[in-house]
């Protein structure tokens, strides 16, 4: 019984915390449901997608699906060369779910290890895509 009063104090006082906001108090926080690294977009979906591209690829897309959004708002693709951040492209989402890319051009000399971050509008890891471009 006490257990039970203190869960329901904890949580009255959470829900009135100053700077929470209502995803955080409910836990329905932004997901990425699917993501891929591909060299094309076909139908707003990802064609074509690897973990290695030939330095010849051009352009690559860093695509995602994000669910459990319940309001506008922002996500982030981070690309980085070799641990170096090399493009940050905002981009906006929209209940209850949304599908976004960004593309960057690839160099035939930049190979080595790349990666993409997909960040929620507080900067926020959502998750990692890595991939390598290689001979």
């Amino acid at each position: 019984m006490r257990v039970r009063f203190l869960l329901g104090l904890l949580t009255a006082l959470i829900a009135v915390a100053p700077g929470l906001n209502a995803q955080d108090v409910s836990g329905n926080l932004l997901e990425v449901s699917k993501s891929a690294i591909c060299s094309e977009i076909v139908n707003r979906s990802p064609a074509d997608g690897g973990v290695r591209f030939s330095p010849e690829v051009g352009k690559l897309y860093c695509f995602s699906r994000i669910s459990n959004i319940e309001s506008p708002t922002q996500i982030q693709h981070v690309w980085y060369f070799n641990n170096t951040e090399r493009a940050r492209v905002e981009l906006s989402v929209n209940p209850p779910y949304w599908r976004t890319y960004s593309s960057k051009r690839i160099m035939p000399e930049e190979t080595g290890r790349w990666r993409v971050d997909i960040l929620d509008n507080e900067g926020n890891v959502l998750k990692t895509l890595g991939f390598d471009i290689a001979p």
